[in-house]
């Protein structure tokens, strides 16, 4: 599978308590319903192009901004992938991982 070129598109990982704090108009996620969460449903992440958005300085529980590759390894993790799966989503984007 070619893997896209998303070389201006950064992530965020955050606690899911903070959602409310995430102007999703400013982002590439539809809403606080729409977005990934890590396996034990306390982190999430959010992405954007090009420049970062005005909410993220004021949370206090992100980690990042990552790159498209380096996001992909964390997503394959078991902190955010089941063991027993070899696919993983990100919103819009697909990619495959091999057992």
């Amino acid at each position: 599978m070619e893997t896209q070129n998303y070389e201006n598109r950064e992530f965020i990982i955050l606690n899911v308590s903070e959602l409310n704090q995430i102007d999703f108009s400013q982002v590439l996620e539809a809403s606080q319903e729409t977005v990934r969460k890590s396996v034990d449903g306390t982190k999430t992440f959010v992405k954007w192009d090009n420049n970062m958005p005005s909410f993220v300085t004021s949370l206090t529980t992100k980690e990042g901004p990552y790159t498209y590759q380096e996001i992909l390894e964390i997503l394959q993790t078991p902190e955010w992938t089941d063991p027993d799966t070899s696919y993983t989503q990100i919103e819009g984007e697909e990619e495959f991982f091999e057992e």
